[in-house]
This record gives C-alpha cells, sequence and structure tokens, in this order.
C-alpha cells in the first residue's frame, strides 16, 4: 500500500475513486491512452488521486471493474491495447489495478479522436502534429529521415557533394577500377556512377540507395546530405551560433553571429560553419612549457566535432527548431531539438548506448561527417577530459550538452565588454591589434573593419563575411562558376582574383589540380587547419 501511495505521488499511477459503483468509462480511457503513449504506468481504482485515501471495493465491485477495464482497453482506446489486471487485498476490501505498458503503435487515442499524454501526475491533450510524429518516431512506425520533400528533383541536389560521398562509401570498389586520386577528381559523377554499377547513371544509384522514394520524391535523408540550399525546402533544419559577451543568453552585446546566409546548406556545410565558428571564438592554450611549444583549443577539437555531429545527426526531424549553439564566457552551450529517444537516458549515452533516432540519415551520414557510427562518439569526447553536463529536457523537448571553460580561459573585468564597430575584447591577453589584421594589396583587403574577424587558426589574413563564407563552401571541392554563382557575381578577373586566387595564395583554399591552374576542371578545397 505504502509503494502506491509513493508512485502516485511521483506520477507513476493514477488513482480512480469507485464513485456509486460506477465508473468514467471515458476518463479510464483517456488515462490508459496517456500511459500508453508515455512510458507506461498503474491505473489503481478504489483509491483517490493524490491523496491517497481508499474507497476498497467488494468482492462484486471487483469482478464489475474487472470487466469493465477489459472493455474500456479493447473497445475505447484507439488501437486497442492489453493490459494486466491485479487485485490488491487491503483492510476494508480491495483494490484494482490496471498496469499499461508503453504502446507499440502510437498515437493512441480516446474514441473522440483526442491524443492524451502523462504531464507528471495529470495527463494533457496534444494538438502539436510535431509531437505527435514524435511518437511514431519513437515505436518505429514513421522514419522522417525517409519521409518525401515535395517537389524536390535530383536537380536540388548538389553533385559534388555526392560524388565525394559515393566516393567514400564505394571506395574499394572504385580502387580496383582505378578511379582514384586525381583520376577520381577528373571523373564526371555519371562516370563514377557508372563504375559502381553498370548503367546506372546519378538518378538510378540514388534511387537503389533509398534516397529516392518509390514514389519518386526525394527523401529528406537526401536533401540534409546532399542539398544544394536545404533550407529552401526545410528552413529549421539548420542552426544557430552566437558567442555572447557574458554569461547570459539574454545578452543583447555578442562578439560574433553566423548570419543564416552563412548556415545555408547541407549538413557538411553546416558542420564546416560551425567547427570554424568554433575556432575563431574559443582560445588556444600553449602545450608545454617552451615559449614555441604549439597551441591547442581550450575545448578538445576532438570533444566539439563528436558533439556537433551528434547534434546536427541525432536531432529530432519533426521539431520545427534549429540546432543552437552559444558560447558565453564560462561554457559552450549545443541545444539539439528532441530528448532522448527510445527511453534512452544520460547514463546509457555515457556508456556508450546507441539507438539511433533517425536511423537511416546517421547510417550514411557516416560516408561524409567524421564520426564513426558505432556509437562511441560521446565516450570518445568524454576521454579527452573535459567537464561537461548532459541535461535531457523533455518538456522543452530538447537535447543540451554544456561545456564549460576552465576559469584561465574566461574573460574577465573589462575584458568582457565588446566596445567599437570592431567588437574586439579589451584586455592586453586578448587584444586583437588592428595592424595585424590588416591585408596589404586591394585584391587582399578586408571589407570594413567592423566585420573583422581574426581566425584563430592563422594570422595571415582576417577574412570578410563573404570570404569565411567561400572557404565553407568549398569544404568540398567547387568550380570558379560554382563558387560565382554563390556570391551572385560575374566570372571577371577581378572577382576571381578577389575571392578566389587570394584565399588561394592566403593558404584557405587549394587546387585539386595545382600542376595545371587553367584546367577546365579546376577546382578549389579548403585547407584543413586542425
Amino acid at each position: 500500500m505504502n509503494d502506491i501511495l509513493k508512485q502516485i505521488k511521483a506520477g507513476e499511477v493514477s488513482g480512480v475513486q469507485f464513485k456509486e459503483r460506477i465508473l468514467d468509462k471515458y476518463d479510464i480511457a483517456c488515462e490508459l491512452v496517456a500511459f500508453s503513449n508515455s512510458h507506461g504506468g498503474k491505473l489503481v481504482v478504489g483509491i483517490k488521486d493524490k491523496t491517497g485515501e481508499t474507497n476498497a471495493l467488494s468482492y462484486s465491485e471487483v469482478q464489475e471493474t474487472t470487466n469493465l477495464l477489459s472493455d474500456i482497453a479493447s473497445e475505447n482506446v484507439v488501437p486497442s491495447i492489453l493490459i494486466k489486471i491485479d487485485t490488491v487485498e487491503v483492510e476494508d476490501g480491495n483494490l484494482v489495478i490496471a498496469t499499461v505498458k508503453e504502446g507499440l503503435n502510437k498515437p493512441y487515442h480516446d474514441n473522440k479522436g483526442i491524443v492524451w499524454v502523462k504531464n507528471g501526475a495529470d495527463k494533457r491533450k496534444v494538438f502539436d502534429n510535431a509531437e505527435l510524429a514524435e511518437m511514431m518516431t519513437d515505436c518505429g512506425s514513421f522514419a522522417p529521415d525517409e519521409a518525401g520533400v515535395r517537389d524536390a528533383t535530383v536537380n536540388d541536389l548538389d553533385a559534388t557533394t555526392i560524388k565525394q560521398f559515393l566516393g567514400n562509401r564505394f571506395e574499394r570498389v572504385l580502387e580496383k577500377k582505378g578511379l582514384t586520386g586525381d583520376a577520381f577528381n577528373e571523373a564526371s559523377l555519371d562516370m563514377i556512377c557508372s563504375a559502381i554499377a553498370k548503367g546506372h547513371d546519378c538518378e538510378k544509384i540514388l534511387r537503389n540507395l533509398r534516397f529516392i522514394r518509390p514514389d519518386g520524391t526525394l527523401t529528406v535523408a537526401a536533401m540534409l546530405l546532399f542539398g544544394k540550399y536545404t533550407q529552401r525546402w526545410m528552413p529549421m533544419m539548420t542552426a544557430k551560433c552566437i558567442c555572447f559577451a557574458g554569461n547570459s543568453v539574454g545578452s543583447k552585446v555578442f562578439r560574433d553571429k553566423v548570419n543564416d546566409a552563412d548556415m545555408e546548406g547541407n549538413l557538411l556545410h553546416q558542420y564546416d560553419t560551425i567547427m570554424d565558428f568554433f575556432t575563431r571564438n574559443l582560445h588556444n592554450v600553449q602545450v608545454g612549457v617552451e615559449f614555441n611549444s604549439m597551441g591547442k583549443l581550450e575545448i578538445p577539437y576532438t570533444s566539439l566535432v563528436e558533439f556537433t555531429v551528434n547534434s546536427l545527426v541525432h536531432r529530432s526531424l519533426n521539431m520545427k527548431a534549429p540546432v543552437r549553439i552559444f558560447i558565453f564566457d564560462n561554457r559552450v552551450e549545443i541545444h539539439s531539438p528532441g530528448a532522448l529517444p527510445n527511453g534512452l537516458t544520460i547514463d546509457d549515452i555515457k556508456a556508450g548506448t546507441s539507438m539511433p533516432r533517425n536511423t537511416f540519415l546517421f547510417n550514411n551520414a557516416i560516408y561524409l561527417l567524421p564520426y564513426t557510427g558505432v556509437g562511441s562518439g560521446i565516450t570518445r569526447a568524454l576521454d579527452e577530459d573535459i567537464n561537461v553536463t548532459f541535461m535531457n529536457n523533455d518538456k522543452a523537448q530538447e537535447f543540451v550538452i554544456t561545456v564549460w571553460r576552465g576559469e584561465s580561459n574566461q574573460v574577465e573585468g573589462e575584458s568582457n565588454q565588446v566596445e567599437g564597430k570592431s567588437n574586439q575584447v579589451e584586455g592586453k591577453s586578448n587584444q586583437v591589434e588592428e595592424k595585424s589584421n590588416e591585408v596589404e594589396g586591394k585584391s587582399n583587403q578586408v571589407e570594413g573593419k567592423s566585420n573583422q574577424v581574426q581566425d584563430s587558426d592563422t594570422k595571415k589574413v582576417s577574412l570578410s563575411n563573404k570570404q569565411r563564407d567561400i572557404v565553407n563552401f568549398c569544404s568540398v571541392p567547387r568550380t570558379t562558376a560554382e563558387i560565382m554563382e554563390r556570391l551572385g557575381l560575374s566570372n571577371q578577373t577581378k572577382n576571381r582574383e578577389r575571392y578566389i586566387t587570394s584565399l588561394v595564395t592566403a593558404g584557405y583554399l587549394q587546387m585539386t589540380n595545382p600542376d595545371n591552374p587553367t584546367a577546365s576542371n579546376q577546382k578549389y578545397k579548403k585547407v584543413n587547419k586542425r
């Protein structure tokens, strides 16, 4: 009896009083629906909810109640459920306990078509389609990453990213065909597809790999992995990156913010843009005692990679919210839409348990993003000796990773104030001097002092927003025409010198065919500096 009272107070059990031998069938059906849509629970008949006051049942009332509960579970809950019914003797009679398991066919609803879920010890109606989709995803009856993207076609996908994906996924096959190195770079996408499967073009390969549905529509996974402008079709499948001055999200002053246009693109582009955001806003700390010892990022790069990939690949695709990444003076926060799926707990993920929410996306993103795909990402990140906390917020439907910055890396006192158009932080230890940020020569000039941010991994040049976007855009090799199209500029010599040649000279971009700079198939790719 005491255990039942504890469970009632904890919200694991709902009590129903037997009034005048008539139970409210509809109310009981709503309770059963709520338990089935949540994590299961118990309904106790013969006890007042919350107070624990008993109104025990006689033998005949037990029989009546047992039959009634069985009828409600099969006739008033849609789809019907199976419940286990037990009887417990108390001082002046009996209690009837109906045990409800978490349902396998969510969402369940009552005979009025209303979906209920548990809200602590109470229940609430569900009106949000995203929440309904999340229920169906959680129980495996709906795969949002395999859903169709209306009106999108293969022409909306980026051929270069597809080529990179196929090169990684079918590496051994292509090696046997001699398509490696320069031969692979020079081959067309159709040539690569034909080498993988004779007579196949890009569309047929994507169809066989299930990126194109039987009805001809592209899947969500295809758009996330290969889309040219993914946000045109799925505006909220993006990330918001802000570096605040201070430790409050309510601060109106920030040191750095990634514009929405700069984040536009597929997951590979988003990943590169986020990592660039981290490297230019977190401090480098010296490793070793010698003056010339190499520096490393204050939060290990490996940990940031794992947390970033986790937020992009395992986020809920049903929630219409972006991934949010905040840098404060004392911490870094990564907010991923959707609470942990499939009943996972924080202890589970720390132990390396892997139950991907987006299975199809998870199994394919491994060929573009840097993760192993075996569930070891969080444990590998934790091995880097960092101070990190996790929060699984069921109410807000988000998973939050907080990495705490060391005190020696925090900006203190007046150095927390961001002044002037250049957004430079005061304090000798953090000052970025204007002269060291200037690039000599018209072709390399940085546009607008207010937009200058010095890169943490180089001292050669400070990039304008447009230049930084091009560097990230070239995470996969791009032609001159593609770069100019991205900028919305004509393919003129002065534009090429300003946005391509200067970045090659400064060491941000490299040619895919450096031995023949004027080659017709010349492309440019980002130089990874890690």
